[in-house]
């Protein structure tokens, strides 16, 4: 890994990316409804939730993992179609990890569906803006 060939704006750029993902994702016309009922959530429970805490730790994680996606890309040889691939096998991996604890925490298979495709497909994304703004 050479740290010189990481892109630190288009870590930043492909982190912040799974905030669009998340916000078509989990929207009421996609999954959004779907997601709220298999987790127990209400509207009232969401409003009262506290937004800095949940967007701005979110934006945070998700740089998190950008920046790390980034780090097992910092290869010359890295383009979009291997930034690409290597976003959905890290996808795939955290679709374990979340099938894993959802599992035990005895939620539906759809609800690990959706949050495991929302990784899948965010990863993805951050993987191929990674690959392609070398």
């Amino acid at each position: 890994m050479d740290m010189n060939l990481v892109n630190w704006p288009a870590v930043v750029v492909a982190g912040l990316s799974a905030f669009a993902i998340g916000g078509i994702w989990y929207s009421h016309s996609l999954f959004g409804k779907a997601w709220m009922v298999d987790s127990g959530l209400t509207e009232e429970r969401i409003k009262a939730g506290n937004k800095g805490k949940i967007f701005g730790f979110t934006a945070l994680f998700s740089i998190i993992m950008s920046a790390n996606l980034a780090m097992f890309l910092a290869d010359a040889k890295t383009d979009l179609a291997w930034g690409a691939t290597a976003g959905f096998l890290a996808g795939v991996w955290t679709f374990g990890a979340i099938a894993t604890h959802s599992l035990f925490e005895l939620k539906s298979w759809r609800h690990i569906f959706i949050n495991g495709g929302y990784s899948v497909v965010s990863l993805t994304l951050m993987g191929l803006i990674l690959g392609a703004w070398r």
